[in-house]
Order: C-alpha cells, then sequence, then structure tokens
C-alpha cells in the first residue's frame, strides 16, 4: 500500500459534490502550512475532467479516465491509490463496480452514500472479502452519517469519563439548519422509492433499525421513529421526523455492535427534528410530516413523480450556489441517560450547507484520515479490512481533524442550553 502513487483518488470528480469536493481538497492541503496530500481526479469524460481543473485552479493535477461501469479501469485507478472517494451516485445504480473493485485491490473506500438498502447488499456480498484483502469500506461519510455517528460516539465518551457509564438512550435532534435540497440526494430517494414500490421486501427492510446488523444477536429492542408530531418530554419541544434519520439511526447501531455492543444491546436511538415549545412548534411539525409524506406519495407514484422530477425537484448535478453552500449550518443536540438516570447534553455543529459545504469537509477529511492518519502497519492490524462506520475506525482522529479543518464542534452542554 504504501509503495501506490496516491494518497486518495476522487472519482466523479466532474460532479456537483465532486467540484466541491475538489476545491476542499485544493484548498486544504499541498500549500504552506498544511498537509501533504497527493491526490488526483477520476470521471468519465476527458473534456469536463479538464474543464474542473480550470475551474478549481488545479493546473497540475493528475486526471484518470474511468467510466463507473468499466471494470478494468477501475481496477487501474485502485491500484494506483490508498484511497478512493465516491461522489457518483446514485449508489445502487453506479457503485457496486467500484467497491468490488476496491475490495478485490485491498484499496480503502469511502462515500457519501445514504441508501441503507444498498449499503446492505454491499455489506452482504463484499465484507467477507474485504476482510480477506485489507481494503477497509466506510459508506455515508457525509451529512449522512458522520455528525450523527460521531455525535452519539462523543457523546458516550463523555458520559464514560463523567458518570463511568455509557449511555443506554439518546436522542438527536436537529435544534437548526440551513441548507438547499441537492438534485443528487433527490435522485437517490427517488430510485429507493421505485425500487420500493417494485419490491416489498425492500420495503420491510428499510423499516429494520437493525438492517446493518445481520450478525447482531440481541433482543432487538424496539426503536422508536418519530412519525407524526410528537412532543419531546426531555427537550420541551415538539418534534418532527428527520428524513435523514433511517441511514443515521442504522449507521449508529452497527457502530455499537462492530465495538462490540459497548453502550449495550437495550441502547435506544432515534432522530428528529425540533420545534417551538408552543402551539407554532405543533404546527410546524404537522406541517413538516405533511409534506414528507406528501412528497413520498408523489414519488412512489410514476405519474406524480414524472411531473416532480419535470417541474419541481431540483435535477442530479444541481444543488446550491456556492454563497448558499458557505452561509448554510447545522445545530445537532444528543441527550443521553444512562442506565442509573444520570444525564447529558451534547450539541455538534457544522459551518457550511449540510448537503454540500459541510459535506465536502466531512467527506475531504474522512478520505484523508484513512490515507494519512490509518496508513501504518499497525493500524492495518488493528483496523482490518471490512466494512466499517465511521466511528468504528476513524472515531477520535476524524473528531481530531474536523475540529481542525473542517468547521465542525463537539461540546458537552449544561441542560438550561437545551
Amino acid at each position: 500500500m504504501s509503495a501506490r502513487q496516491y494518497d486518495v483518488i476522487v472519482f466523479g470528480a466532474t460532479s456537483f459534490a465532486g467540484q466541491i469536493l475538489c476545491q476542499y481538497l485544493k484548498d486544504n492541503f499541498n500549500i504552506e502550512g498544511k498537509e501533504t496530500l497527493r491526490w488526483a481526479m477520476a470521471g468519465r469524460s476527458k473534456n469536463k475532467l479538464e474543464q474542473v481543473k480550470q475551474t478549481v485552479g488545479l493546473s497540475d493535477i493528475t486526471i484518470f479516465i474511468a467510466d463507473a461501469e468499466d471494470a478494468n479501469a477501475l481496477r487501474d485507478l485502485c491500484t494506483q491509490t490508498k484511497v478512493i472517494v465516491s461522489t457518483v451516485g446514485p449508489y445502487a445504480l453506479y457503485g457496486e463496480p467500484l467497491v468490488k473493485a476496491c475490495v478485490e485491490n485491498g484499496t480503502d473506500y469511502c462515500d457519501l452514500a445514504g441508501e441503507v438498502h444498498w449499503v446492505k447488499a454491499m455489506l452482504d456480498k463484499y465484507e467477507d472479502k474485504a476482510k480477506q484483502s485489507g481494503a477497509r469500506i466506510v459508506n455515508c461519510c457525509g451529512f449522512d452519517s458522520i455528525p450523527s455517528d460521531l455525535g452519539v460516539y462523543y457523546t458516550q465518551q463523555q458520559a464514560q469519563q463523567k458518570f463511568g457509564s455509557y449511555c443506554q438512550n439518546i436522542k438527536m435532534r436537529v435544534k437548526a439548519a440551513k441548507g438547499g435540497a441537492s438534485g443528487g440526494t433527490i435522485a437517490s430517494i427517488i430510485n429507493i422509492a421505485k425500487e420500493a414500490a417494485k419490491d416489498p421486501s425492500l420495503r420491510k427492510q428499510l423499516s429494520n433499525p437493525y438492517l446493518l446488523c445481520p450478525n447482531d444477536d440481541s433482543s432487538r429492542t424496539r426503536q422508536f421513529n418519530t412519525n407524526t408530531p410528537t412532543w419531546d418530554t426531555d427537550f420541551s419541544a415538539w418534534t418532527a421526523p428527520f428524513i435523514m434519520a433511517v441511514i443515521n439511526t442504522r449507521i449508529v447501531f452497527r457502530s455499537n455492535l462492530l465495538a462490540n455492543t459497548p453502550y449495550g444491546k437495550d441502547f435506544t436511538y432515534d432522530e428528529a427534528v425540533m420545534m417551538a415549545k408552543n402551539w407554532k412548534g405543533y404546527l410546524s411539525a404537522a406541517t413538516s410530516v405533511a409534506g414528507i409524506s406528501g412528497f413520498f406519495l408523489g414519488v412512489l407514484f410514476p405519474p406524480s413523480r414524472f411531473l416532480l422530477e419535470r417541474y419541481v425537484l431540483p435535477k442530479p448535478g444541481s444543488g446550491p450556489t456556492p454563497e448558499e453552500q458557505v452561509s448554510g449550518y447545522y445545530d445537532l443536540r444528543f441527550f443521553g441517560t444512562t442506565p442509573s438516570g444520570e444525564s447529558i447534553l451534547t450539541k455538534v455543529t457544522g459551518q457550511g450547507d449540510p448537503g454540500y459545504g459541510s459535506t465536502s469537509k466531512l467527506l475531504g477529511q474522512a478520505a484523508a484520515c484513512l490515507a494519512l492518519d490509518l496508513h501504518q502497519d499497525q493500524d492495518k492490524i488493528e483496523k482490518k479490512g471490512g466494512f466499517w462506520t465511521p466511528a468504528t475506525v476513524l472515531g477520535d482522529l476524524l473528531i481530531s481533524r474536523l475540529v481542525a479543518h473542517a468547521d465542525i464542534k463537539f461540546e458537552v452542554l449544561s441542560k438550561e442550553n437545551i
């Protein structure tokens, strides 16, 4: 691995998310006072890659031509780098050949996947092979699900230090957020809806909170989902469903399993959006529930889905403006309780549009962490090949990077600041 020419290759560099990631890498590595990262760009169109080079100001960057379905080109990429970071989605449509190539060549991999059924399929198909080859596959390295996964990890570490015990229950509430919808995310959601409409077994899979814990022999504790306007006594506020909870919660439960269930086999975790405390909060929650329900009903049926895709929803390749990417933010609160009743409140905040401005920082630092921090032989022994979560393979190393280089903060709050 140490003999490979590159630390990181960005696959999908011409995508909307890929271009923002390339800009972030250019601005944060290989300049005075910053780390050295040997990286390159890859995509299927030479002309578009050259345009990205010009737009971002990367005259000396190496480019590789590779299509998502070209097995030979993908293999060649994998043999030249320690880490491949992919922004090519929907992953259920385009992601498997690259995962396969990384697994077969012992190349570490991270992505922005939020498609839990696809992650499950890749686990079932390639986990054993990844363990044999030494490839560390880390899905969900964007806003879904690093803030949630590391937020729970951080909260548990703080609880252990303060109380000598991990939390048995944790709630994550989105206190505030600002960011525009992305065409890529919408395309992934629509693809999931199409597949679920055709496959009843997939609908059952998507409802299973332990979908990514196939070898878990615990009691499978019942988990709570916020599906209606719900009063939360711990936060003293109305709450509404959080659309990313379906992937974030599954990643958190897998983290607990991979770490040998330190939080207990009856650990519970749920996510929701926090509204106001008064009747306006209830109305906001009810409006949010109606909007989410209407959206999913709309994409479920072909005629309404066509109209939404054609006239309403953002197109793939589109997203927030540069100004919106910078001005966006999020504020997540985690409330945990231990088995003996002690409670702790923490906060994870990020500057930048969650879907792109902040996600590019999260993904870029996750890739750098894999390539630069976890490249020694001893690290490979301790963090062997397989399918990992951000918290279990990157943990404290990534938290340090995010705080130092990605405008992310992790804090313990007093309960008065809930």
